[in-house]
């Protein structure tokens, strides 16, 4: 990997990371929900597990998948099921004024893990080490995955803010109410493309 292609990654990690997908509606929910400061733990837990997901798909991971086809589908039907759980969960959230009572954000370790059942963190993964990394060294690789991680922070934060900030409009619960449920249906509709409908 020359420096032209370590630019061209950092702009690839750059627009994945801020364009709209499972991570960004649920820091957005997070944001209205439960505010910044209390998100952070699940944007940490967004970059730094995608960033080992990376390494992981990079050093050899993938060939596993390329040899034991069953083990995708197993994801992909995991994948399914876990969002629609995290959508009935936006989709039902407590008002902003009880949410220090009635529930918590995503943890770091939660939202590391559910890299590896979020199907644009995978597109991301395989195109970032197909396209930018190839057949290159593992320090490469681990150079690679850092720059995600570095890029992918602000990148997600943004999102979080922006929920944060519809939290002046989200005092009513009704209008919080139909906010949830938007972000629920954003996150059911980015399983569009798993579902290859």
């Amino acid at each position: 990997m020359n420096f032209e292609t370590l630019t061209a990654l950092t702009l690839f990690a750059f627009v994945s990371s801020s364009t709209p997908g499972p991570n960004n509606l649920m820091l957005m929910a997070s944001g209205a929900n439960f505010g910044f400061i209390r998100s952070i733990p699940h944007m940490l837990g967004i970059s730094v597990g995608f960033m080992m997901m990376m390494f992981a798909v990079g050093a050899g991971l993938v060939q596993i998948f390329d040899r034991f086809p069953v083990i995708y589908d197993v994801l992909k039907g995991a994948s399914v099921v876990y969002m629609l759980w995290l959508a009935w969960k936006i989709a039902n959230a407590a008002p902003i004024t009880k949410n220090a009572l009635a529930g918590n954000p995503m943890t770091f370790l939660q939202a590391a893990a559910f890299q590896w059942v979020n199907p644009k963190a995978w597109a991301m993964a395989l195109t970032a080490i197909t396209v930018y990394v190839g057949d290159a060294s593992i320090l490469w690789l681990g150079l690679g995955a850092l720059v995600f991680a570095i890029v992918n922070l602000p990148s997600v934060s943004i999102w979080t803010i922006a929920g944060q900030q519809m939290q002046r409009l989200l005092t009513n619960p009704r209008r919080l109410r139909i906010y949830n449920w938007t972000m629920a249906a954003l996150l059911v509709a980015s399983l569009y493309p798993v579902l290859g409908l």
